[in-house]
């Protein structure tokens, strides 16, 4: 499954995010998404996970506080 993970810290680097998520199951894959001129974070990511583990983060996540701002987290919708 592939989660949303929003109102992230600027600060917050994608061995931070992927640290948080681990702790629920597997990770496949973690990605911060960065602004192409700048290269600093838009305060959101990506993270792909088996389900049962990405249903238990959402659960537990989605609300919690990340580094000072709290988490919005989410099955994440396909690319329209």
């Amino acid at each position: 499954m592939n989660i949303y993970v929003g109102n992230l810290s600027y600060k917050v680097r994608e061995n931070d995010l992927l640290g948080v998520m681990e702790e629920y199951g597997s990770v496949s894959s973690c990605k911060i998404i960065k602004d192409r001129e700048t290269g600093k974070s838009k305060g959101f990511g990506f993270v792909e996970m088996a389900d049962d583990a990405a249903q238990k983060a959402i659960e537990e996540l989605n609300g919690a506080e990340f580094d000072g701002r709290t988490m919005v987290v989410k099955e994440a919708k396909p690319r329209a």
